[in-house]
């Protein structure tokens, strides 16, 4: 009885060494990875009870998967195993002004073909008060949309605290479809999580005087972004990273979130990116795990962000760090020395 429980699909993730492009190398590296999976990795990373909540095919790389979240200690009790395959994605490192590039494989996954009724979700829920999922899931296959509904309903009814990231991907579905199948969720949502372009794609809520692609935020342009969303929505809190890029390997990133009537703003952070992928999973479970043990809502973004800026410095999907690095640096330490 896990008392946190993530739901998506983890993936294989195949990337070429040595940062090559993928017509540059004939060897991949193999890890896994995928939104909710991360964060249930970082959560038991900081110590929490959490379980993870999939279909895996019975073969041995579901098994390889399995093993790879028990390695930090996720719950895996709670995954189906079925189906024939697992969805792969190749990630192809940027660099400089070349962007990375995502390349999906993963139709007829074997979470994509589970069916509503494969899920009890009396059962998972049982002695949980946190569920988290991400706009992500719903996407993956139209029978998730119904699954995702049938989850958060259940999770209301129980009085568990549900978070989503937003985390919109065009590469899956349309904004349309996004957003007819999102708007029907966010009213189950306690915790809503969006980067500076979800809430425009998924919601059709737009920050004023913001150039993404160009890298110019507004900082008041998003404040009232996670005004609206919750005054739409009845969201609890609505926090949003804000990620300006420089160039693939240079970014600012900050967050931002509204709170009980207030706006509650990190520091700013010049990153220098080694890997990013996982970068928003590992703010959410910053987030989750900050408001969890009590940190008010300033602390709470500070650490979420802090956690995050740590995550692209690291290679894979999921973010390797402790709380006590965390701390350090959300407390001002980051300077990079060495310490002996």
């Amino acid at each position: 009885m896990a008392e946190i429980i993530t739901f998506g699909e983890i993936m294989l993730r195949l990337m070429p060494e040595d940062g090559h492009r993928f017509m540059q190398n004939d060897r991949l590296e193999a890890t896994f990875g995928g939104g909710e999976a991360n964060v249930a990795v970082s959560l038991a990373n900081f110590g929490e009870d959490v379980a993870f909540v999939t279909a895996l095919p019975k073969h041995a790389v579901g098994q390889a998967a399995v093993n790879a979240l028990r390695y930090f200690g996720v719950d895996t009790s709670k995954i189906l195993r079925q189906g024939k395959r697992i969805g792969i994605y190749f990630a192809e490192k940027g660099q400089s002004q070349r962007p990375s590039r995502i390349i999906y494989d993963r139709e007829h996954s074997a979470i994509a073909e589970a069916a509503r009724e494969d899920f009890d979700w009396d059962r998972i829920l049982e002695g949980t008060r946190w569920f988290h999922f991400t706009g992500i899931t719903p996407a993956i296959a139209p029978a998730l949309r119904e699954i995702c509904l049938d989850a958060c309903r259940a999770a209301k009814e129980r009085g568990i605290t549900v978070s989503c990231d937003l985390n919109y991907r065009k590469k899956l579905w349309t904004a349309q479809e996004a957003r007819e199948t999102m708007t029907g969720l966010m009213p189950y949502i306690d915790v809503c999580i969006a980067n500076e372009e979800d809430a425009g794609q998924v919601l059709g809520i737009t920050a004023r005087d913001t150039d993404v692609e160009h890298g110019t935020l507004s900082l008041e342009g998003y404040q009232e972004v996670a005004e609206e969303i919750s005054r739409r929505y009845g969201c609890e809190r609505v926090a949003v990273t804000l990620r300006s890029s420089v160039s693939a390997n240079d970014n600012r990133w900050a967050a931002m979130m509204y709170s009980g009537g207030n706006h509650y703003c990190s520091r700013s952070y010049d990153v220098r990116i080694w890997d990013r992928i996982g970068g928003g999973d590992s703010f959410g479970a910053g987030l989750i795990y900050a408001l969890r043990s009590g940190k008010d809502d300033q602390a709470a973004i500070e650490f979420a962000a802090a956690a995050s800026c740590l995550k692209h410095s690291i290679q894979g999907d999921f973010n390797r760090v402790s709380v006590e690095e965390v701390e350090s640096l959300a407390g001002g330490d980051g300077s990079g020395r060495v310490q002996r």
